[in-house]
């Protein structure tokens, strides 16, 4: 083959245009046991300009290049080359003369390999009645749909699509749309769906296998069903319920239908991602979508709800309105993201779901104080740098910049404004300005130049006030976790509140400085002196603030006389630990914070609090041995006043918040070595082995007393940690597995840690759940990167690229804090490294430097060890 004349379609980020899609007609016969399949598809396309190529997508496939015809009205051709260029995954088609512009049909046949990379038309295991069996999946957003059939594989080349699969008789085969018609020939089966609407291929599915289901129907009669493995019906129950008052719920606040004649829901024993929107038939990890009355615990209840409000949230915003290119990934991510709370707070209205809203913002805030962060919006000049931005920023801080728009222009303008933009493009595609457009049309605010600042620049700003003279000063600099100042500069809609929540302000904060007058904020709240001021009211705004000594020491006296809501409570916490870390704040007067929440109630507050003291802990044995165990000590009288409150048994009744509260901090008493939280963990936990449906042990509790369990296991008293293997074994719940996953890696002695670390990466454990067990104890930090070296070759093999991947290097790397952890790292990556984990690594040798320079800082610090003890041994 003439390799030079392909050369013009070599290293593009797009295919050409001269070709549209406009039907695909596709063919297909998956061979579960020999783990391949053949397919033939017809594509109708329009030929808008002269050309005697055609360029489409393809990977890991073989093309017949006899079978390549093209049809137009008069006449057919016939390919004179069909060239395959693997690295830029595209088939050159080439005819000998131009072909004729207007419509036409490409016809090709190909077959491929049902791999076991969780992407592309893949396999995964069961077991039937002892049986290990393989089932066929689809998996194709980003960019795989490439890796089943030539197509074109851009979310705005979006066509019709008629599918047909050859399968096993006795098995259920599901696609987007409903079958239309099944011709049993023996143990061969035909099943033809009816033609889709017009979608992006990242969207189209299909699954073959042994499935149960159960079934229902929305307020319109859509019918419902959730599909799982046999004989685990019932725990599609609650998803199903979710789904059905969601949909309706959709339809009103998007105002417009739910688009396709069905709903399939499908839990994937194997599968990479929590779950993927494919239109009419979403696929799910088994812990995303099923749920046990017995064996699932209240937080199991709240990801399968959010995560199936998300993914539903997609087939309006994603599946009938599609991001024009990946660059505006985070349209459909922060979008869905957002709305699956907006859908469960109107389900649940009582696990207060927009306090823990707060967590995804924390998130996005901790991943955007990296140096090594990226815009919400990043170019892609390659699918190779797709998978990467799948991350907390396109997710949470996509969904946390729309949520602070959301309360800057007030919810009936922004839901008017949705349900004219879903209007105005459905069944086409949409870039993030035209969402802006749409919005500053129905809100009549610069809602462009404003949001441009946030998702076009990196990084945040935090936002420093004191008062003088009856105003309120405010500077605003780019925010480093690693101390160092950027250069950005954002449009922040400010808003404050001064020693009541109803003396409020709100205004645009566009320079780097400015000053407001508060003298009637002031004036109003006379009767109190000096009254508290809090800035970024509800912390609806994705910044930091950083108040000075003076307005900090009200806001702690505030936090401890009850006068703050739970969301400024979180707010304040939240923006000293970040501080603190950055070096801009001490370490005890972060403690200080702390200890004033010792009597605080809410969830979410105490569950930051919880993570954070972790943190700190880890920090704290680097930089300062000899005071670790006192500032242990501080955390678990900190936390034994909850604990205690709540008990170790569940109330009648009690709220769905306090079910999750006590298994976290119970797993915090026991993490933190408190003995009489341990012992009573051990006690239940035999009770538990002799009986598997003992109520001494809900699922609440489990991961919490798994964890004490492993505190006390060592080499020379393994019986809890084989126990614990025991229990993994035994169950077939996957939410019960991964939870002895994530416990296993508590232990104390690095040669258990070196055990199971090998056990992630055996047979018995799904390669998609390693992850679950690689937050290693600090004693195990020095193994783990050990491991992880040793094992480099086989993982990166197991896992190929894929976000995956990216978990291995970020859990292991990250909890280091000196500066020569680093230089080892970017040693031994440096001949190891590739495009799909460059980021990954560079944010997590960041992360080391951020903690080094935290560990100098307070070993710097004055009148640490006093602060400490007092702290510690303070009586209440």
């Amino acid at each position: 083959m003439a390799e030079h004349k392909y050369n013009q379609f070599k290293g593009q980020p797009r295919l050409p245009k001269f070709v549209v899609p406009k039907r695909y007609d596709l063919r297909l016969k998956p061979d579960l046991v020999a783990c391949k399949f053949t397919g033939t598809v017809d594509i109708s396309v329009d030929v808008v300009s002269a050309t005697k190529f055609i360029v489409l997508n393809a990977a890991e496939l073989s093309v017949d290049p006899k079978s390549v015809l093209f049809k137009s009205s008069t006449k057919v051709f016939e390919a004179l080359e069909v060239g395959l260029i693997e690295e830029d995954e595209i088939v050159v088609v080439e005819f000998g003369e131009s072909l004729p512009l207007g419509v036409g049909v490409l016809s090709l046949a190909f077959e491929g390999m049902l791999n076991d990379r969780m992407k592309g038309f893949y396999r995964s295991t069961y077991e039937h009645n002892g049986e290990k069996k393989n089932m066929a999946v689809t998996q194709f957003e980003p960019a795989d749909a490439r890796r089943c059939f030539p197509c074109w594989d851009e979310p705005a080349c979006k066509a019709t699509v008629k599918i047909t699969l050859d399968v096993p008789s006795e098995l259920v085969a599901l696609s987007n749309m409903p079958a239309e018609e099944e011709k049993v020939m023996g143990n061969l089966k035909t099943v033809q769906y009816q033609e889709s609407p017009i979608m992006s291929t990242y969207l189209v599915a299909f699954v073959v296998g042994l499935f149960d289901y159960v079934e229902d129907y929305t307020s319109d009669g859509i019918p419902v069903r959730v599909y799982c493995q046999v004989g685990k019906a019932n725990q599609g129950n609650f998803a199903l319920h979710v789904a059905v008052k969601t949909l309706p719920l959709f339809k009103e606040y998007f105002g417009a239908p739910y688009s396709l004649p069905k709903l399939d829901m499908i839990a994937i024993p194997d599968f990479a991602a929590g779950a993927m929107e494919n239109y009419g038939l979403v696929t799910y990890r088994e812990t995303a979508l099923l749920y046990d009355d017995k064996h699932s615990a209240a937080a199991n209840k709240q990801r399968v709800t959010t995560v199936v409000t998300h993914e539903l949230a997609h087939q309006w915003f994603g599946n009938l309105v599609t991001m024009e290119w990946w660059t505006h990934l985070w349209l459909n991510e922060g979008f869905a993201t957002w709305v699956s709370y907006l859908a469960t707070d109107s389900l649940f209205p009582e696990w207060k779901i927009w306090t823990q809203f707060l967590e995804e913002a924390t998130e996005g805030l901790r991943l955007d104080g990296l140096a090594e962060s990226h815009p919400i919006e990043v170019d892609i000049n390659h699918t190779r740098e797709i998978d990467e931005i799948f991350d907390a920023i396109s997710y949470r801080k996509g969904a946390s910049v729309i949520r602070m728009l959301q309360s800057y222009l007030g919810p009936e303008c922004f839901q008017r404004a949705l349900a004219s933009y879903i209007k105005r493009y459905a069944c086409s595609n949409a870039k993030t300005e035209d969402l802006w457009s749409v919005l500053q049309e129905e809100s009549g605010e610069p809602v462009n130049k404003l949001m441009n600042s946030w998702t076009k620049q990196q990084g945040y700003p935090v936002v420093s006030v004191k008062i003088k003279d009856q105003k309120l000063e405010c500077d605003q600099t780019q925010f480093f976790l690693s101390g160092s100042h950027g250069d950005g500069q954002w449009i922040v809609p400010l808003t404050l509140c001064c020693g009541s929540y109803e003396a409020r302000k709100s205004f645009l904060m566009q320079e780097k400085s400015e000053a407001l007058d508060v003298k009637d904020l002031l004036g109003s709240s006379s009767s109190k002196g000096n009254p508290w001021i809090k800035v970024n009211v509800d912390q609806t705004g994705f910044f930091r603030v950083k108040y000075d000594d003076e307005l900090s020491a009200r806001l702690r006296y505030a936090i401890e006389s009850k006068c703050l809501s739970t969301n400024d409570k979180y707010g304040i916490l939240d923006d000293s630990y970040a501080l603190s870390m950055a070096c801009h704040q001490s370490l005890s007067s972060l403690l200080a914070l702390m200890a004033s929440f010792r009597e605080e109630l809410d969830y979410t507050v105490l569950s930051n609090l919880i993570s954070i003291s972790y943190k700190v802990s880890r920090i704290a044995a680097d930089a300062v041995p000899d005071l670790k165990d006192h500032i242990t000590l501080f955390f678990i009288n900190l936390f034994q006043f909850s604990a205690e409150r709540l008990g170790w048994d569940p109330k009648q009744g009690e709220s769905h918040l306090d079910a999750m509260l006590r298994g976290e901090l119970l797993n915090a008493l026991a993490a933190f070595g408190h003995d009489e939280t341990i012992n009573e963990a051990i006690r239940r936990f035999h009770i538990f082995l002799d009986d598997r449906n003992t109520a001494v042990l809900p699922p609440d509790l489990r991961r919490a007393v798994y964890v004490a369990v492993m505190q006390r296991v060592n080499k020379s008293d393994r019986s809890g940690f084989e126990a614990l293997l025991r229990v993994y074994r035994e169950t077939d719940l996957s939410q019960e597995k991964t939870r002895v996953l994530s416990s296993l890696a508590s232990c104390r002695d690095p040669e258990i840690i070196l055990e199971i670390l090998n056990f992630l990466l055996c047979s018995e454990v799904r390669s998609q759940d390693c992850v679950h067990g690689l937050a290693v104890s600090l004693e195990g930090r020095e193994t783990a990167w050990k491991w992880l070296q040793d094992k480099w070759d086989h993982i990166h093999k197991t896992y190929g690229s894929g976000f995956l991947l990216t978990r291995f290097i970020s859990a292991t790397v990250s909890p280091f804090s000196s500066y020569e952890k680093a230089k080892e790292v970017e040693e031994f990556f440096a001949s190891r490294t590739k495009p799909y984990i460059a980021r990954t690594l560079k944010q997590s040798i960041e992360r080391v430097h951020i903690n080094a320079n935290w560990v100098q800082s307070i070993q710097k610090e004055k009148n640490l060890s006093e602060a400490v003890m007092e702290l510690a041994y303070r009586k209440y």
